[in-house]
């Protein structure tokens, strides 16, 4: 049983990486820094991300990630340079869950992950693009909010509940796979009808001034 809660703690920071990779570093190290949670003992390997360093640099650059997530269209550049990004950090979280597993471990923890990771990104990016074909920004807004308090919520669920949390997480990502083909549909439309507009010959019968 300890080592599933290990497990669905390293990849459920996996997943949240996926989303926000820089919250989840920040608030879990407050959290250990400031003795908001106390760290079980198979935990330990965790303690690291309560160093001043690494809560700095994580908290800028949320900070920059908390700007860039609102404005159409740079949110979706800041995803597409964090599609390698988020994956790693990912990895490298659940790595350090386990503390000092053994090579061949180390690695079947990495790509699952990694994977983890990589398909929590995917869901956000895309639904982030589409969100960017809509022309008014709350909607962006909305999402970048939501997506924190996710993140916050989700770390929350897995320090009281890791198993629970790693289940919901799948769910979602399962939920948002099984809808991706109507939201790349979407997507597609309202590109085309776009595209279409711009292709259109100006209006001749305009004065010309």
């Amino acid at each position: 049983m300890e080592r599933l809660d290990l497990l669905s703690v390293a990849l459920g920071l996996a997943a949240l990486a996926g989303v926000n990779l820089y919250l989840t570093v920040f608030a879990t190290g407050l959290a250990i820094h400031f003795h908001w949670i106390t760290l079980a003992p198979q935990y330990q390997s965790l303690e690291v991300l309560g160093n001043p360093w690494i809560i700095s640099i994580a908290g800028v650059l949320y900070l920059l990630e908390f700007f860039a997530d609102k404005i159409p269209w740079v949110d979706s550049i800041w995803d597409a340079v964090h599609t390698v990004i988020r994956p790693i950090g990912g990895a490298l979280l659940a790595i350090q869950v386990l503390g000092h597993p053994s090579p061949a471990l180390t690695v079947i923890i990495a790509l699952l992950a990694g994977g983890t990771s990589l398909l929590a990104h995917t869901a956000k990016a895309a639904t982030r693009l589409a969100s960017n074909t809509s022309p008014e920004p709350l909607t962006n807004i909305g999402l970048s909010l939501g997506e924190d308090a996710a993140v916050l919520g989700g770390l929350t669920l897995v320090h009281f509940s890791p198993l629970l949390a790693l289940i919901i997480f799948l769910i979602c990502i399962g939920a948002f796979w099984y809808f991706a083909r109507r939201i790349l549909r979407s997507i597609k439309g309202k590109l085309g009808v776009s595209r279409k507009k711009l292709d259109e010959p100006a209006d001749r019968n305009m004065p010309v001034q």
